[in-house]
């Protein structure tokens, strides 16, 4: 596909510049299809905002609580893109959906507050609500064929439950809620009045014949206790710009917002640059995005096909993000060993699964990244292939 092959990637840059686990982390000769980054440059018309705001050599202090200019074209970009009805002054531009994570938690918990995180899940909802003081309480994820179920989420509410940490589609297992779900979810924060920390991250990403689904759109009424986070990552590429926003439904939660954030101290705030890029990105550059995920379905489509015919590895189709979540306990070994095996041998770098990144619930599983070429991608799964069959027939 025009501009997503290796001939559009600078792999000397990503040498240089792509850490966290990737390019500029891995030794030479090994392939990373690890963090949830993009291999691709950005759009170009991302790089001309910056240039153009750039050029004229002025970067004065903006509003503390964002750029009246990045609050309405977030609130246009999600209505059109994922029919939620915001108030764009209810909007927060903060340095990541990771930091925003950490500034809702600071915002509505305190030590001893009880909170529920799913197993398995990113880290950073148990790592965010523990920073705050709360007590993590682990859900059980339970996958289903045509999406995640919540049933039996009520049997872990108590009289301390004051947040529930909600991936919405979920990372690493790339699926989806129905709507039926997120009715429960809300019927439960307003019968027992826990907050909802919503991140919608990865909402841009969903693979064609699949819908996502908002708490959003059940209106501001409903979710007077949910605050959304969304970054810019996995839709645009620009994890280092490191933009994302706080959104909420009304005054109150947004003003609880505001303070944990100390933006109004200029301690917090983000960089006025990653709000151009950010505008830039929601306004000229959702092309890029559309053809992007054509090439992250065919991918997807590949790399199951791929692991379909490998031994000892498995794993169900997603709806939605550019990671996969295969099961690999047929191997007999822990997540972390085989992939430590898979790196120094094979020379493919995958993320392992169990307690340090997604939770207990992740054992005997592994994540890989879909976000590059199809000939990197190839490559790699050639390599996986290689360790499955050699351990199959030892």
């Amino acid at each position: 596909m025009q501009g997503f092959t290796n001939k559009e990637i600078n792999f000397d840059i990503l040498k240089e510049r792509a850490f966290n686990m990737r390019w500029a982390e891995v030794e030479d000769g090994v392939i990373p299809l690890t963090a949830a980054d993009h291999d691709f440059p950005i759009a170009p018309e991302i790089v001309n905002a910056l240039t153009d705001y750039i050029k004229d050599g002025y970067f004065p202090y903006v509003p503390n609580r964002g750029m009246k200019e990045f609050k309405l074209a977030f609130a246009k970009y999600v209505k059109e893109r994922k029919n939620e009805e915001i108030n764009p002054e209810w909007v927060l531009p903060i340095d990541s959906a990771a930091s925003g994570m950490a500034v809702i938690a600071r915002a509505f918990l305190k030590p001893g507050d009880e909170v529920i995180v799913f197993d398995p899940v990113d880290f950073l909802f148990r790592t965010s609500m523990e920073a705050a003081g709360a007590k993590t309480v682990l859900f059980p994820t339970n996958l289903q064929e045509d999406g995640i179920s919540l049933s039996g989420l009520e049997d872990y509410i108590t009289p301390s439950t004051k947040m529930i940490g909600f991936c919405n589609p979920h990372n690493p297992m790339g699926m989806l809620y129905k709507k039926e779900e997120l009715d429960y979810l809300l019927s439960l924060s307003e019968k027992y009045g826990f907050y909802i920390m919503n991140d919608e991250i990865w909402s841009d990403i969903v693979y064609p014949g699949n819908r996502f689904n908002s708490l959003i759109e059940f209106g501001p009424e409903r979710n007077k206790r949910t605050i959304s986070v969304y970054g810019f990552s996995k839709s645009f590429g620009i994890a280092g710009l490191r933009i994302g926003t706080i959104y909420c439904m009304n005054q109150e939660t947004y003003d609880a917002v505001v303070a944990a954030s100390m933006v109004d101290t200029t301690i917090g705030g983000v960089n006025l640059l990653s709000q151009v890029a950010g505008i830039a990105a929601m306004e000229k550059a959702t092309y890029r995005l559309d053809a992007f995920l054509e090439q992250i379905a065919e991918n997807q489509q590949y790399a199951l096909e791929r692991i379909e015919k490998m031994p000892l590895i498995h794993c169900h189709k997603s709806q939605a993000t550019f990671v996969i979540f295969p099961d690999v306990t047929e191997t007999g070994m822990d997540p972390v060993d085989l992939v430590n095996l898979l790196r120094d041998k094979y020379k493919v770098s995958i993320v392992p699964g169990g307690a340090r990144f997604f939770g207990p619930g992740s054992a005997g599983h592994v994540r890989i990244c879909l976000a590059t070429s199809h000939e990197i991608l190839k490559e790699g799964l050639n390599r996986i292939e290689k360790c499955m069959r050699d351990l199959s027939n030892s």
